[in-house]
């Protein structure tokens, strides 16, 4: 049993550091890189995010790829994972508009 509290205890732990990593890094992040982020984790394609922010297709895929690389994540689906664990996406709330 003592075991498991410390296992759990270790855990709450890195969970917590990789929070404080998360957020810090979220910081990093221009609105418009936070607010594509946010679209991409409504699940919206690029061309959609474009016309919703009134820029170019380009300019929504720039804009994601430096939020990405910011917070260190390689696909769409972490992007989208990420949204909902950071609670900048929550189930239920729309799509984003």
């Amino acid at each position: 049993m003592e075991r498991l509290a410390t296992a759990l205890g270790t855990a709450t732990m890195a969970t917590a550091r990789a929070e404080a990593m998360l957020a810090d890094q979220a910081n990093q992040l221009r609105a418009r890189e936070a607010e594509v982020l946010k679209l991409v984790g409504h699940a919206l394609p690029n061309t959609e995010i474009a016309t919703r922010l009134n820029v170019s297709e380009a300019t929504v895929k720039t804009h994601l790829n430096r939020a990405m690389a910011k917070l260190n994540l390689g696909s769409r689906a972490q992007v989208v994972a990420l949204a909902y664990e950071s609670g900048l996406v929550t189930p239920g709330g729309g799509d984003g508009r």
